[in-house]
């Protein structure tokens, strides 16, 4: 037994996801952004620029707390069973 109601699937049985378009948007241009920034600073790495290696690694840490955060918002707002609302 699931603890899942017909409404949260769709009629071709993907499940849906409450969430804002804003959170949405933070989800997946944060992720776009943390991997841009993992890869350039690896590259900084090999380069030897030490300093661009650090501020890349400083925008990835910023752009995991704003996926985080996205992520609890819509677990907050949400209605499905991950949520704690």
């Amino acid at each position: 037994m699931t603890d899942e109601t017909p409404e949260q699937r769709s009629t071709t049985g993907t499940p849906m996801v409450t969430g804002t378009p804003r959170d949405v948007i933070h989800i997946r241009l944060g992720s776009f952004v943390l991997f841009l920034a993992l890869a350039l600073g690896v590259l900084a790495l090999v380069a030897k620029a030490p300093v661009l290696a650090i501020v890349l690694a400083v925008v990835a840490v910023a752009a995991v707390v704003d996926v985080v955060l996205a992520v609890r918002r819509q677990r907050r707002i949400g209605t499905g069973p991950r949520s704690t609302g």
